[in-house]
């Protein structure tokens, strides 16, 4: 795995996301990397991402792939141009759809291992296949369709930092 995680290389008008932005204080600030054609996260849940006793809340999980799921689109696109991800134009994807199956309770409190790959990439759409590992077991599949922030999103944004 590189040093460096997908997100550690999106500008900063684009790095407040509550699950995966660099600047946000109180945000999971999940960090992924490649591990040969999939992506992979490692996050821990913490007490407070409760469902009931002993069970991590299915709305964190769903996070955790969405997020997961945007930062690999990201890499993707990068990838697929044979460049690297701190070059210009940057990529930022935004979640088009997210579908979750929560296969087994999650636990609270161990390291989850969150992993992606790629089904398809085209144009500005990458779909990514993902699943979270507990203790070597897959509790939660789930799908991203992500398309790449369209550029006046980009303007606008840009517009509000200067």
């Amino acid at each position: 795995m590189s040093s460096k995680a997908f997100q550690d290389y999106y500008p900063e008008y684009f790095a407040h996301c509550y699950g995966c932005g660099k600047l946000n204080e109180v945000g999971h600030q999940i960090k992924t990397h490649w591990d040969g054609d999939e992506s992979v996260t490692y996050f821990t849940p913490k007490d407070e991402h409760i469902a009931i006793p002993g069970y991590t809340y299915g709305g964190l999980l769903a996070s955790l792939i969405d997020c997961h799921g945007t930062g690999t689109a990201a890499a993707a696109a990068y990838r697929a141009e044979n460049r690297e991800m701190n070059t210009e134009p940057p990529h930022r994807f935004l979640t088009a759809s997210l579908h979750v199956d929560y296969l087994k309770p999650t636990p609270l409190g161990i390291e989850l291992e969150i992993r992606g790959k790629i089904k398809e990439i085209k144009s500005r759409k990458v779909v990514i296949e993902e699943w979270i590992i507990a203790n070597g077991i897959v509790t939660v599949r789930g799908e991203v369709v992500a398309v790449e922030v369209p550029d006046k999103m980009v303007l606008d944004l840009l517009e509000k930092v200067e």
